[in-house]
């Protein structure tokens, strides 16, 4: 068996390296999770006359209300009029009022993208000439605070009700149909459907405030509840809801009347608890799959039943694995799991391991695109973590299908040698006895005796220690998992986070503040940094008028890599001139606004090739200093 199987999976992991090769390389474009991919007035820019409106353009089409586009004067009183209207394509624009006096206007957005992601952001411009602002626009990411931990929380809980409910069914229908009887794996399925129930709820009720103000405030807010019932999330969690309640009925019959059926009947209905049963799970996936990563973006028709059997399979495994775990240690003596079972169900594992590899594969490539894609983005570091958590996890059990083995062996042996004495003990005290009653009594205590005694046999038995041992590692890093594949469905996907990029610096480089204006000399040097630590890349961008000797004006701004603005604690400026032994002259800019600052009489005092060095620290201890060879004067 093992000489048969082993040429099979080394064919299927060269395959899965072909293929997996094969997709990332032709990667085409494709977008989820919406990113601000350009502006007008652009990031930084410094405009002459007041505009009428301001336009913010978006990498894919997103939802939004009446205070999704903020702009704010520097007191921080709001400018615009208050409505939104879409324009073309993807961009958005709300008007201005009219006589806006010179400064410093911040521009705010909290936008839904058509993945049902929160994506919030700002950005400033400025009239005449720039000034301090009182605008204090934090960095969190949209989704955040209380709000937004409480919606990953009931995200986790419902994936985890899933999981536990559907692969406990499938567990009972497909490996162990004894199961319907144990009372530990009716409650775990139950309680694998309570969980989805009440996360779904919860969910519904935190929506609005989770795309919206994120005060725990608006949780109760029966109008914001209405607005999220007419959009696309707001429709899939009501539909999870009804799913649920013939997943409710699903369940009933399964530890209710199909327990109580004789043998020949059972067989018919199983066949129909499976059907319906894979019916509801399936459409419970798909109230994920149509309203999340796969409903928008590339081939999404290919995307969503891809993503349907992703969450079956992990279901069918991990869900499997729980209630394996649960009749493995809490199954009654007079019926424990039998080793048929477990083999059943390390098959069925297999299976679900080989469609979640497929795909995985595909899913990667959809949200990546690229190999760097992997080590450059949140998303890609997440999936590589993943990876290795579901690497580890196929370990893990490979071991236990060891122990499953050697527990079959062991189970035949011990068969073969205790055959014929429990039938002749049972002979004796069923003859010795005097009246019907008696020997009825006696013969179910001897059951029970013989129950307990083969009990403390099995839990003796190393083999079934170690695979108790070994199946209980497993659920432990299935749990890690389910945590991680939480915190990946919610995040931007590499493909896109990387095309925001582009497009920013696209457009950074194309907007008159940041490029080089030959009638006014004004330069600017865009620098990438990595301080090393955690949330320390960033791209530098220095604004230098009118890069002449004198006075001049300077503006420093920081974005991340997707191209939003960047607070970080300190930014410092040193300008070298090599060539006559000057330098460095050292320049501390004034904070601004988030991810802006600026000085202004920054004194040259000569013309040359001057090496300009920024000094960019993202955290007490995490700071770098980068430079570029500019020509002033």
């Amino acid at each position: 068996m093992t000489q048969t199987i082993a040429p099979r999976v080394r064919m299927l992991v060269l395959l899965i390296l072909a293929v997996t090769a094969a997709l990332l390389a032709g990667a085409g474009p494709a977008s989820a999770h919406a990113a601000l991919t350009g502006s007008d007035p652009a990031q930084g820019v410094v405009v002459d006359k007041a505009p009428t409106q301001v336009t913010l353009t978006f990498s894919e089409s997103v939802s939004l209300n009446d205070d999704s586009l903020r702009v704010l004067d520097p007191k921080g009183a709001r400018v615009d009029s208050g409505k939104a209207s879409h324009t073309s394509g993807a961009s958005y624009a709300v008007r201005l009022h009219s006589g806006l006096p010179d400064g410093t206007y911040t521009v705010t957005y909290q936008v839904v993208s058509a993945d049902s992601h929160p994506v919030a952001g700002a950005y400033t411009f400025s009239i005449g000439s720039p000034s301090e602002t009182s605008v204090s626009v934090s960095d969190q990411e949209a989704g955040g605070g209380v709000v937004g931990g409480l919606y990953g929380f009931g995200r986790y809980v419902s994936y985890a009700g899933f999981l536990v409910m559907t692969g406990g069914a499938a567990f009972v229908l497909a490996c162990w149909q004894r199961g319907t009887g144990v009372r530990a794996l009716q409650r775990l399925v139950v309680s694998g459907w309570l969980a989805m129930t009440a996360a779904t709820l919860f969910l519904l009720l935190l929506r609005g405030s989770y795309t919206g103000s994120g005060t725990f405030g608006d949780v109760f807010d029966l109008g914001l509840l209405g607005q999220v019932l007419q959009t696309k999330t707001g429709a899939a969690l009501v539909s999870r809801l009804l799913l649920l309640a013939a997943a409710a009925l699903f369940i009933a019959v399964l530890f209710g009347a199909y327990d109580k059926r004789e043998d020949e009947e059972k067989r018919d209905l199983r066949f129909g608890l499976a059907v319906g049963g894979t019916v509801v799970a399936a459409g419970l996936a798909a109230s994920w799959a149509m309203a999340e990563h796969a409903s928008t973006g590339l081939q999404p028709g290919i995307a969503m039943p891809v993503d349907v059997l992703h969450l079956l399979a992990v279901a069918t495994w991990l869900g499997g694995l729980t209630a394996l775990l649960v009749a493995l240690y809490r199954a009654p003596a007079e019926r424990p799991v039998e080793i048929t079972a477990v083999h059943r169900f390390s098959q069925v594992a297999f299976g679900s391991v080989i469609v979640l590899i497929a795909t995985g594969v595909y899913q990667s490539w959809r949200q990546l695109g690229s190999w760097s894609a992997f080590t450059e983005t949140r998303y890609g570091q997440l999936l590589l973590v993943k990876i290795g958590l579901v690497a580890l996890l196929v370990g893990i059990a490979w071991i236990s299908r060891r122990w499953t083995a050697r527990l079959a062996d062991t189970a035949v042996a011990t068969e073969e040698a205790g055959t014929e004495q429990p039938a002749k003990e049972h002979v004796a005290a069923a003859t010795g006895a005097g009246d019907a009653h008696r020997a009825a009594q006696l013969a179910r205590q001897r059951a029970a005796v013989d129950a307990a005694r083969e009990k403390r046999l099995r839990d003796g038995d190393p083999n079934r220690f170690g695979l108790r041992r070994s199946v209980l590692a497993e659920a432990g890093v299935a749990v890690v998992l389910l945590a991680v594949t939480t915190s990946l469905t919610s995040t931007e996907p590499g493909r896109t986070e990387l095309e925001a990029a582009k497009a920013a610096s696209a457009s950074s480089a194309s907007s008159p503040s940041s490029s080089s204006d030959s009638a006014s000399g004004a330069l600017t040097l865009d620098m990438s940094f990595d301080t090393g630590g955690a949330d320390g890349k960033g791209v530098v961008s220095v604004d230098l008028d009118p890069a002449r000797t004198g006075a001049n004006e300077m503006h420093v701004y920081v974005t991340r890599p997707n191209g939003r603005a960047f607070d970080v604690p300190e930014v410092k400026v040193a300008f070298t001139l090599d060539t006559k032994d000057i330098g460095p002259l050292p320049v501390v800019p004034d904070h601004i606004t988030t991810g802006h600052w600026a000085a202004t009489g920054v004194q040259i005092p000569m013309a040359g090739e001057w090496k300009i060095a920024v000094t960019v620290r993202t955290s007490d201890i995490d700071q770098v200093t980068v430079s570029k060879n500019a020509q002033i004067g």
